[in-house]
């Protein structure tokens, strides 16, 4: 599948950016999903999309095992380099896609998935895989842009991201999470909401963009409607955009039937 060939094309030359982007290996967001989870110390955790691999790394000292799954073999290399690097040895690293997960049923009592949704062509597909590969009553911890229900709102954000980066495939609505995992089998038991502040150049250099697309990337921005700007708290000097924000949401949803 084409956007598939995006995502491994386009993270396979970022790979190491991830491992060191602040967004990705800070952030309260991360916390709260080691929080919401609750371990014991014996589950078995699959971390789907691992990207840089920081949450698995997160995960590692809390549980069993880890199993850390990820498309492009660039990111995988970049994660174990840095969760090997920080003395972990209960992670395995398995190369595989996100909608047709290599495992059998019932293998994990808590998957993880964490900034990555928004590249998947199929979300629906990964939930139902998601939910195949779990425990009855496992854990599936989600943390993912997501957009506002207003479309004017949904159209902006998406479009930037395309953009930027073109194996971005959807931002989803909250309401749309909802109804996906609900009507998947999933019960949603925690649910928080995080604001999120980008700055646009290393936003823009994270993807290696040109200097054109950059520009096209700014005349967009400037161009678009005030609403859009007082929403997104879109800050502009000098014709330049300096940073805007937007949203992400952290779930926990059990496997009910």
């Amino acid at each position: 599948m084409e956007i598939k060939k995006d995502v491994q094309q386009q993270f396979g030359k970022s790979a190491a950016s991830y491992v060191t982007s602040p967004i990705h290996k800070d952030g309260k967001d991360l916390l709260k999903l080691v929080e919401m989870a609750g371990v014991t110390g014996q589950e078995r955790l699959l971390d789907v999309a691992t990207g840089g691999g920081h949450t698995a790394n997160a995960f590692a000292p809390l549980v069993k095992k880890v199993t850390a799954v990820d498309l492009t073999q660039e990111m995988l290399d970049a994660a174990e380099n840095f969760i090997k690097g920080n003395g972990y040895q209960n992670v395995t690293f398995v190369k595989g896609d996100a909608e047709m997960l290599p495992f059998s049923d019932e293998s994990f009592d808590i998957v993880t998935c964490r900034i990555a949704p928004h590249h998947f062509p199929n979300v629906k597909t990964f939930i139902e895989e998601a939910h195949r590969v779990l425990t009855s009553k496992g854990q599936f911890l989600l943390d993912d842009n997501v957009v506002p229900e207003d479309d004017e709102f949904d159209l902006f954000y998406n479009t930037i991201e395309k953009v930027r980066d073109y194996s971005h495939f959807r931002a989803w609505k909250k309401t749309e999470w909802l109804q996906m995992l609900e009507g998947s089998g999933f019960e949603i038991f925690e649910w928080h909401r995080f604001e999120k502040t980008f700055h646009f150049e290393p936003w823009c250099n994270r993807m290696k963009l040109s200097i054109s697309e950059k520009e096209k990337l700014t005349q967009y921005i400037l161009d678009t409607s005030q609403k859009v700007k007082d929403k997104f708290k879109i800050v502009i000097e000098d014709e330049k955009v300096v940073s805007f924000q937007g949203e992400a949401i952290g779930l926990k949803a059990i496997k009910r039937y």
